[in-house]
């Protein structure tokens, strides 16, 4: 792991809007008065869950960038998309109370919350009303053809109408992963690339959770942080790719 990650300053269950959700906010060591990159970093299901992204978070902090995890309501009746608004207008206005620069801003997110990112790239309307773009967008494990009620229309389906101007996307999948098939990822990158976006994919050897570095205990009936060598190296491969996206060279 990074070692500048266990340097990293971390502030836990600050409310983000009217819905009284909670974030948690993770910020690398820099100079007084020194604006680095934001990373707003969304989970997928089950809801509230943002406790699953904090060792991966942390990673990416490490590589000096301020990284907000917000818990969402990923069954609400909205799809959740209320919430991921209000996170959004939370980064947007406060990452520099934070030490972040909201102009250099990756939305990532891992399955669920990675299909919502796309989503908000393809068709800003979904989760700002004034057309706002990140600075690069990151998709980990998402399945981009789910035709899921709550989240309607399909990230495929936003991609085929959509006519906002293209960031750049990265996208990273386990090839063992036995909840989304790495074959989606495959899939959507193609898609992008065949519209001008630009792209790109990375695949470990890894399963749905070891792409944000996590593992899922039975004893728990959730994931945790991980600790087995493959969820530890995809989580690692994760956090570069998020840094490299913000602009941060990693050695």
């Amino acid at each position: 792991m990074n070692r500048l990650a266990e340097r990293v300053e971390v502030r836990r269950g600050l409310r983000y809007g009217p819905s009284g959700q909670m974030l948690d906010v993770y910020r690398a060591a820099a100079p007084p008065g020194e604006l680095v990159p934001t990373v707003l970093l969304w989970h997928g299901r089950p809801a509230d869950n943002r406790a699953v992204m904090a060792t991966l978070a942390r990673e990416v902090a490490g590589h000096g960038l301020v990284v907000l995890v917000p818990d969402w309501r990923t069954d609400a009746p909205d799809g959740g998309w209320g919430q991921l608004r209000e996170s959004l207008a939370y980064a947007r206005t406060r990452a520099v109370r934070h030490g972040g620069d909201a102009r250099r801003m990756v939305l990532a997110g891992w399955s669920l919350g990675g299909r919502a990112a796309l989503a908000t790239a393809l068709r800003p309307s979904a989760a700002s009303s004034d057309g706002w773009r990140p600075s690069a967008v990151v998709g980990l494990g998402s399945n981009y053809r789910s035709e899921d009620e709550l989240m309607y229309p399909t990230v495929m389906e936003d991609l085929a109408l959509s006519r906002a101007t293209p960031v750049p996307v990265r996208l990273h999948h386990g090839t063992a992963d036995a909840v989304v098939d790495v074959a989606r990822s495959r899939e959507f990158a193609a898609a992008l690339r065949s519209r001008g976006w630009p792209v790109t994919l990375t695949e470990s050897d890894s399963d749905h959770s070891g792409v944000v570095m996590a593992e899922y205990d039975k004893a728990l009936g959730r994931c945790r942080g991980a600790t087995a060598d493959h969820a530890l190296r995809a989580g690692e491969v994760t956090a570069r790719l998020i840094a490299e996206a913000a602009g941060v060279r990693v050695a």
